[in-house]
């Protein structure tokens, strides 16, 4: 593409991208980001012990080609592609991957296992990973932020594959033409997606992050060899065909002084963001109760109040510990049963439990327009709890926990990081792994790192 017949906007992106340099990033950014890094690893860890990751890794291994990144959670290396594919795929399976409100979705967990897999087979620093984590985050965040999606419409798979493929071309050294055919091409690679994938507990809906790593990478490819997209295929992308609208102007309003990385929000429970909110309310009531919780055999109702998006994730009924991760009833139902968040309490045993489901059919859901227009800059919920003898028990959720006004403490996420990925690495090599991303500008060769131990 010729530069100067580029959109402003796309100009400006690429810019950006090709100039910004590791001692550029505010400390509050680099912190962030080495974080967003962190957390992914155990997630991935985590989510690649199911069965049909389990059954996906071996299938897809058989004939892959070698290589030197790792398959985090199977103890195998793969060729970049491959290890971004089943990566991306694992990070969503738990619904505990980083995420980002005004971004509409996950960016990490579609940027991070491409730019890590790219830095590791090519032997790349810690500072080149986390300027390229950074700079594919915070521009995929700003289009996808700066688009009203159609409904429909799953976010992961779609601005994914563009951060996923700048976070790439970041790494090659891509110059500013390269880059701009680099944001055209990999716009036009995103998924048609669907967000009835979550109502329904279809698990395909995974396959959406591992997308983004892998085609993220195709379209670097495909640049490197001298394919081109149109004049302006981001706002063809996001502004005609997955969305109704794009505003070019906000993607560019802000760009260096104001990141959108900063404000992305950390997972303590297995569920959607939007169940979260909930989760928050019930855990306000929760503390207020004696340590032996409500005996639920004496519970009358359940109703909970807030936002639209939240309000829509009201069915009563689940039928897989997949599904369970998108029902404020069931999470309402499990958390007052087992008295507290955490696995096994989405598992498919809790699913089957009949005590559990008898309780989700007693959760009421509904919106509240007041809340509904006070989203995202807060995120409201309302739970009363009604027992039999008439007492009301009320808990309150203003903004959910995790997000930069309500953050999660470090060592709330340190210990995230060592409660999933210990059980897998065991004690040592977690802690050698948390070492290392604990201090990613020390990291001189990925390759070397790569080698160094399996995950």
């Amino acid at each position: 593409m010729n530069v100067g017949s580029a959109p402003d906007y796309l100009r400006a992106l690429a810019d950006f991208v090709c100039r910004i340099r590791i001692s550029d990033l505010p400390s509050s950014v680099i912190e962030r980001t080495r974080w967003v890094i962190a957390d992914c690893v155990p997630v991935i860890a985590a989510g690649m012990q199911t069965a049909e990751m389990q059954a996906f890794v071996a299938r897809h291994l058989a004939h892959a080609t070698p290589g030197d990144a790792w398959v985090i959670g199977a103890r195998r290396r793969a060729a970049t592609l491959d290890a971004a594919l089943l990566n991306g795929t694992a990070g969503t399976w738990l619904e505990l991957d980083e995420g980002n409100t005004y971004a509409k979705g996950h960016p990490g967990i579609q940027v991070v296992p491409a730019a890590l897999a790219v830095a590791q087979e090519h032997g790349m620093t810690g500072e080149a990973l986390l300027t390229a984590v950074t700079l594919g985050y915070e521009v995929s965040s700003r289009i996808s932020r700066a688009a009203h999606m159609r409904e429909i419409v799953h976010p992961h798979g779609t601005f994914g594959v563009l951060g996923a493929a700048i976070a790439v071309g970041r790494l090659f050294g891509f110059d500013q033409r390269k880059t701009l055919a680099l944001f055209n091409v990999a716009a036009s690679m995103s998924m048609a997606t669907s967000y009835r994938t979550l109502s329904e507990g279809a698990t395909v809906r995974n396959i959406y992050t591992g997308h983004s790593g892998y085609m993220g990478q195709i379209a670097a490819q495909l640049v490197q060899c001298g394919f081109s997209g149109e004049r302006d295929g981001v706002a063809t992308t996001f502004g005609e065909i997955l969305a109704e609208q794009f505003d070019r102007g906000a993607v560019v309003a802000g760009l260096g002084d104001e990141w959108v990385v900063a404000d992305g929000y950390f997972k303590l429970h297995p569920t959607a963001r939007t169940i979260q909110t909930a989760i928050d309310a019930l855990e306000d009531l929760m503390a207020r109760l004696p340590p032996q919780g409500i005996d639920t055999a004496h519970i009358q109702t359940i109703e909970v109040s807030t936002y639209r998006r939240a309000a829509s994730k009201a069915q009563q009924l689940v039928t897989s510990s997949f599904g369970a991760k998108f029902s404020i009833p069931f999470a309402i139902a499990t958390i007052l049963y087992h008295r507290r968040s955490g696995l096994e309490s989405f598992s498919e045993a809790a699913v089957a439990n009949p005590v559990i489901r008898r309780l989700a059919a007693r959760v009421e859901v509904r919106e509240n327009p007041a809340y509904s227009a006070a989203y995202p800059r807060e995120q409201k919920c309302d739970v009363v709890v009604t027992l039999k003898d008439g007492t009301a028990l009320t808990g309150r959720c203003t903004m959910t926990k995790g997000e930069p006004a309500n953050p999660i403490r470090e060592e709330e996420l340190t210990r995230k990081f060592f409660e999933l990925g210990t059980p897998i690495w065991g004690e040592a090599l977690a802690r050698q792994v948390h070492d290392v991303f604990m201090h990613l500008e020390a990291v001189r060769d990925w390759r070397a790192i790569a080698a160094r131990f399996l995950l």
